[in-house]
């Protein structure tokens, strides 16, 4: 089976390109603080600078303002001059200014503190902390005890419960390696007078059974156990702040659960046949979907055409342009998936074809590639771009290949789309240094939303996918095809997504899963996702025009 492309620089065309003109932008509703730790010459520095970039983010949803500020470059004053200040406490005892502690006990603005280093305030005789707010803070708990061969999983407050729904926190122990994977340490309070302070949302040991406040709220102070932006997932408590942020910045929004569905990694040998029965199935059921699509097809090292290079523009692709033509009739937008889907002749991480590999990435080496910058993106989305208009389609937005751009590659997708359709990775730096072990070493971050994010920290405007994908596991027909990700999986993740109050139920489909050789029950699969969904109370809606 031929899976799921040549570079031109054309920068002819782009204006050409059609796209909704529906406003997407509310009005500015809060002016926000965001503080975070950067120690000095640590491996660590900028990992708060990266948990504050993701929760910049979030607040891209609710179009807020927003100040990324160091700790230590708090001045007295800042928590008064912004609606709501949010500090990352995520270095053990990094040394937090007086200042901002003088300014947290008079607030009359929202302070929003996690985890680490409350103590620094708590426990400081010149500031009656206990009395004023009404709660208490006891201490930091991690691991019951070090992880061993006999005993890999000795537990910690790890299962935080909000809207009835267990959200475990991620946790992996290599026995072989005594390697942990996992944020483990909370911050431990507890309520001293209920007339002043609340526990909102609560955090179990499950392994000794105790239980703590995992979101404590006393007037305008709010205290989270711990930083939500590590090891997140689709069920995990990331998505108790994803909707607490509507209390925190009284947005009074209302419940509105939404669904969409794309397509995924359309290319010359995308089949009419799935993809007519996908359509009908979809316009039978009056569903919008969007399809991502990849313009020009490349194999540049003949991978899956006998050692011979092929590569196939779209004016070429006559089945995938009948596909695109019938669908679009029936509700199908197009989205820009890539210009090629694959970087030059190296695989990069795979086999160099369209549709496996990145593009704006070097995978291999976890860097930007050589040709980076924002021209050099530009002009390979101006290649793609042209590729449609001159086959007479309008796109309607971008879908960055494998979800994973450099810096430069996001800020040229921010000026050459007004939409995207995707997860997204984040960086502490333009040109990054990943994993170098050095400090100040920089750090990425693969982040999902479940709702629209407006503007993002590169300036995209983000259409979530927040379920993922169905997958089989194909190792015996594509080596690259190794993993299982169940329909029963997606509706789960949908279950969690109502959670926050204007969450999506996002997913992709790939729809060579439904070629006849491989014998899968994807179409069946597939209807139960969809059906399973809008049972759970979501409508599909379309994306392109939902705000």
């Amino acid at each position: 089976m031929k899976k799921i492309l040549l570079v031109i620089a054309l920068l002819a065309g782009l204006a050409q390109m059609t796209l909704p003109s529906t406003a997407h932008a509310q009005a500015t509703t809060a002016h926000t603080l965001v503080l975070y730790d950067n120690p000095a010459n640590d491996p660590y520095s900028k990992l708060g600078l990266m948990y504050s970039i993701m929760l910049r983010n979030l607040l891209g949803h609710f179009n807020a303002t927003v100040d990324l500020v160091p700790i230590q470059n708090y001045t007295a004053g800042m928590v008064a001059n912004h609606d709501v200040t949010f500090y990352i406490g995520d270095y053990y005892n990094n040394p937090i200014p007086t200042a901002f502690m003088s300014d947290v006990m008079t607030a009359t603005k929202t302070v929003v503190w996690f985890k680490y280093n409350l103590w620094q305030l708590a426990w400081n005789t010149a500031y009656t902390f206990n009395q004023t707010y009404g709660f208490s803070f006891q201490g930091i708990a991690g691991l019951n005890t070090t992880p061993s061969s006999s005993n890999p999983n000795p537990g910690f407050y790890d299962t935080v419960t909000y809207k009835n729904l267990p959200m475990v926190k991620y946790y992996a122990y290599n026995a072989s390696t005594g390697a942990i994977n996992a944020d483990p340490d909370v911050g431990l309070t507890q309520v001293v007078d209920a007339t002043k302070a609340q526990a909102l949302v609560t955090i179990k040991n499950s392994v000794s059974g105790a239980t703590a406040p995992y979101v404590m709220r006393s007037g305008k102070l709010w205290y989270f156990a711990d930083v939500p932006f590590s090891y997140i997932g689709p069920t995990d408590r990331y998505l108790v702040i994803c909707d607490i942020l509507h209390d925190i910045l009284q947005t009074n929004a209302p419940v509105n659960h939404r669904a969409l569905v794309r397509l995924e990694d359309l290319d010359a040998y995308t089949t009419t046949s799935s993809m007519t029965l996908l359509t009908n199935f979809l316009y039978s059921k009056r569903i919008p979907f969007t399809m991502a699509t990849i313009p020009v097809y490349t194999d540049p090292n003949g991978y899956y055409n006998g050692g011979v290079p092929e590569t196939i523009h779209l004016a070429q692709a006559t089945g995938l342009k009948s596909a695109l033509n019938y669908a679009i009739a029936r509700g199908g937008s197009i989205v820009m998936h890539g210009y090629t889907h694959q970087y030059d002749s190296t695989p990069n991480l795979q086999n160099a074809v369209s549709g496996s590999d990145y593009e704006f990435w070097f995978a291999v080496q976890n860097r930007p590639v050589d040709e980076d910058s924002i021209p050099w993106a530009e002009a390979r989305m101006a290649a793609g771009v042209l590729e449609f208009t001159t086959n007479g389609y309008k796109i309607v937005g971008w879908a960055a290949p494998q979800y994973q751009m450099s810096p430069n590659a996001a800020a040229a997708t921010a000026i050459t789309f007004p939409t995207t359709f995707q997860r997204a990775v984040y960086y502490t730096a333009t040109n990054p240094q990943l994993g170098t072990g050095a400090a100040n070493q920089d750090f990425s971050a693969g982040q999902f939303f479940p709702y629209i994010i407006n503007s993002d920290y590169y300036g995209e405007r983000i259409i979530p996918e927040n379920m993922g994908s169905i997958q089989y596991n194909i190792c015996n027909i594509d080596p690259f095809s190794c993993i299982t990700y169940t329909w029963q999986t997606l509706i789960t993740n949908a279950q969690y997504g109502l959670a926050v109050r204007d969450g999506f139920a996002s997913f992709f489909f790939h729809p060579y899963w439904l070629e006849p050789e491989l014998g899968l029950p994807a179409y069946k699969d597939f209807q139960s996702l969809v059906n399973g969904i809008t049972n759970l109370g979501y409508k599909f809606v379309d994306g392109t025009t939902a705000k």
